[in-house]
């Protein structure tokens, strides 16, 4: 996806060419990068957990754990820990758990456990736990580094590299290199069908799969429950859908640590037992909150506008962009899914 007029990365440099996968990592989780900096996510995009919709987001998975029996929840990608807030001023009683690169927050209740993670696809153990847990990665694949591969004049696949000032170039062809595989290319031929035509690219997901399917089997009972962007093998994007966010708004992708870079979901490669939207689960998790006539607004216009935010807010988890996120659920043996 091409952004026109754009700012200018604020810290460019002049870093060694690396393949796009080792640069993605570098940029997001290292010691300078993007999920680091103080602001956190929230400082410069939003999602479901964030905002107006944020306290809605977190009653349906609420409510999605008690239909799973599940006894605690653990936050994969917590951010500042906007979802656990919420989560927490609805299920007290839930054993809740986030993860991610930084420290734990400041603000969060007491009760609320926080482990470090490594970021990527790099995950520290579960917490150990009497009951099914509930694990959500709301908006992490996306974010788990990829190999990015390009068709060359030739006609064939080879890995792109990129400097730190975003500047690319071809590398290895597919099994020369170890971050671009033979098992890669055999990814992409399976998953990912592409054209010998030169510019067409590739993101190679089984960096995803393996990700996702490493959590599934850290689980001892429970759900895995990935809610993210993504596309299916009929939809895949020709030149790719790597870019950059910055204070709210999209940039080319430069892996400087200065802004989010995210790539979709190859949504059907996912070791997942179902898939649908978030539009169809929240149609089962949240119903809309009753009509308050006009007339009671005076009488008690706290009711009346708590009743236009409710529904403001799932009208924009349901509606375009959100709603068209994926629920991708895998289940661990002794939970069940009320959804099907």
């Amino acid at each position: 996806m091409s952004v026109a007029s754009v700012p200018s990365s604020p810290r460019r440099n002049l870093a060694p060419v690396m393949p796009w996968v080792s640069a993605w990592q570098e940029a997001l989780y290292g010691v300078r990068g993007f999920y680091r900096d103080p602001a956190g996510p929230a400082g410069h995009f939003a999602t479901s957990a964030h905002g107006p919709t944020g306290r809605l987001f977190a009653r349906a998975l609420v409510n999605f754990a008690a239909q799973h029996r599940c006894s605690g929840i653990v936050d994969i990608g917590a951010g500042r820990g906007e979802l656990l807030t919420h989560l927490h001023s609805l299920a007290p009683h839930l054993r809740l758990t986030g993860m991610d690169v930084v420290c734990r927050p400041g603000g969060l209740p007491p009760s609320v456990e926080w482990v470090a993670s490594p970021g990527g696809a790099g995950l520290p153990a579960l917490p150990k736990s009497v009951g099914p847990l509930l694990i959500i990665a709301n908006e992490w694949l996306d974010v788990v580094p990829c190999p990015i591969a390009e068709v060359d004049a030739t006609g064939r696949l080879r890995e792109v590299e990129v400097d730190g000032g975003g500047r690319e170039r071809l590398g290895a062809i597919a099994g020369e290199s170890r971050t671009f595989t033979a098992e890669d290319l055999a990814w992409a031929q399976r998953w990912w069908p592409y054209s010998d035509r030169p510019g067409t690219r590739v993101e190679i997901g089984l960096t995803r799969d393996r990700a996702l399917r490493a959590l599934v089997d850290q689980l001892e009972s429970g759900v895995v429950l990935a809610i993210d962007y993504g596309h299916l093998s009929t939809d895949r994007p020709r030149r790719g859908s790597l870019l950059g966010y910055r204070r709210g708004r999209a940039v080319p992708p430069v892996p400087d640590g200065s802004c989010d870079l995210t790539a979709h979901v190859a949504i059907d490669s996912l070791p997942a037992g179902r898939v649908l939207s978030q539009r169809a689960a929240l149609g089962e998790l949240v119903r809309p909150a009753a009509a308050v006539p006009y007339g009671v607004a005076r009488r008690d216009p706290s009711a009346y506008l708590a009743a236009l935010q409710e529904n403001s807010a799932l009208a924009e988890l349901r509606g375009a962009g959100l709603g068209d996120f994926w629920w991708v659920i895998t289940e661990v043996p002794t939970a069940r899914d009320p959804l099907t």
